[in-house]
């Protein structure tokens, strides 16, 4: 009896699953484009300003920041303006709206490109600023609440300029949006009171501060809230239910009126004792720097090294060299702030900056009228000389010392006793008042 052979069997392949909607709305139209235009717009702002901001976590900060409210949140509008109008000039609206899926659903969709690429692209940017200072960075932390607040007031604007593509049937509304929101946000960026805070761009110069804790997190619901509430008047159906929309509104602007409520002069930041406090040399006179500064402080005390020879032992000399908003006592005299002429924490040019802080040393504060008389002339031409003597300009800066050089060559023709004797006069002078002025 022949063996009857069963033919194998065959499963049928599962069918392909068709991609979410939104991550197909997430991979095409000017979504990914607008990320990395974010991306490169903020990293080439920053590029071009490093020296200022490597070696304080506060400066990369408020520098991203800035860049995020003035430069990326016009783009995330305009970008989302021409993502929100793209159905419309394809004429696919009426397919899209074919999708059996509530109207607000359909819209989320559409938004999130338009919302979620410039922040990605917003975050990319921060992360590989907050990088490259890390190594150069001597105290603090970053404010990483402020940084993610960008992030969602730029997905905010977003969303906002793709309801505009949506709402306004005009090529152009996507460039002038871009233009009227930079514009707005500029002017609302340096506009005097706390409403200034509202909005991304708020600019902050102190770098011993931090923000208060609420901020951040307060911020980020004010953006998002009347992004949302926006987003739920237009798609949500049928129009009776668009009441709703005033949750999310009445969130937002419970949140701004927190805001509001900060104070005029300081807004959202604090004196944060741990920048703040002062860090000291071992040398005389001392060199104190807050701990912000910490890292550039073998630079300053290397830099003031030959002038605090010159003065030892002259009565009158500083007793400490400071910089920042610490406590100061008798004899202290303030630094310039070195950060100023610093690149990845250290000092750039301590020639110039040993000649600012001598500057600084014999910069008496003169009212109005004083400085006058027949020996102006000369007593400008002797402060000139001793500033010189002390510490020379380096070249291509400064005025010019020709009309001083007389004096300069007397200083120089000085024994050490005679010129500390000197130095013991001009110190003891009020500079501004010229008969007082010593001449060498």
């Amino acid at each position: 009896m022949t063996p009857t052979l069963t033919p194998p069997r065959t499963e049928k392949p599962a069918p392909a699953r068709a991609p979410a909607p939104l991550r197909t709305e997430l991979r095409r139209g000017l979504g990914p484009w607008s990320g990395a235009a974010v991306a490169l717009t903020v990293l080439v702002t920053m590029y071009g300003k490093a020296p200022e901001w490597q070696g304080r976590w506060a400066d990369v900060t408020n520098l991203l920041h800035v860049a995020a409210g003035l430069l990326c949140g016009p783009l995330a509008l305009a970008a989302g303006c021409w993502q929100g109008g793209r159905d419309r000039r394809r004429r696919t609206t009426d397919l899209w709206e074919s999708v059996p899926r509530s109207p607000l659903r359909r819209l989320l969709v559409a938004v999130a490109p338009s919302a979620l690429w410039p922040a990605a692209g917003l975050l990319l940017a921060d992360a590989v600023c907050l990088v490259a200072t890390w190594p150069y960075v001597s105290a603090g932390r970053p404010f990483l609440e402020l940084l993610a607040a960008d992030a969602v007031a730029v997905a905010a604007l977003g969303a906002l300029g793709h309801l505009a593509g949506r709402i306004v049937r005009w090529r152009l509304a996507a460039p002038l949006l871009g233009i009227v929101g930079y514009v707005a946000l500029g002017l609302g960026a340096y506009t005097e009171g706390t409403a200034r805070w509202l909005g991304p761009a708020g600019e902050h110069q102190f770098f011993w501060d931090g923000p208060v804790w609420w901020f951040g997190p307060v911020s980020m619901v004010w953006t998002a809230g009347l992004a949302l509430a926006a987003l739920i008047a237009y798609g949500l159906r049928p129009a009776r239910l668009r009441v709703f929309a005033l949750v999310p509104l009445a969130v937002a602007v419970a949140a701004a009126a927190l805001i509001l409520r900060l104070p005029q002069d300081q807004g959202p930041w604090r004196p944060d004792p741990a920048l703040s406090r002062q860090v000291c040399d071992d040398g005389t006179p001392q060199i104190c720097l807050t701990a912000v500064d910490e890292g550039l402080l073998p630079d300053v005390s290397a830099a003031l090294a030959p002038l605090s020879a010159r003065l030892k032992g002259v009565p009158g000399a500083p007793v400490r060299w400071v910089s920042g908003p610490g406590k100061t006592l008798p004899g202290d005299v303030e630094l310039p702030d070195a950060r100023r002429d610093s690149v990845r924490d250290r000092l750039a040019h301590p020639d110039l900056y040993l000649n600012s802080a001598v500057a600084w040393l014999f910069s008496d504060t003169c009212r109005p009228g004083d400085g006058a008389g027949p020996n102006a002339e000369r007593a400008s031409y002797v402060n000139l000389a001793v500033q010189e003597w002390l510490a020379p300009t380096p070249d291509d800066y400064g005025p010019d010392t020709t009309a001083a050089q007389p004096y300069i060559d007397r200083l120089e023709a000085k024994s050490p006793a005679e010129q500390r004797d000197y130095l013991t006069r001009y110190l003891a002078a009020n500079t501004c008042h010229p008969d007082e002025v010593p001449i060498p």
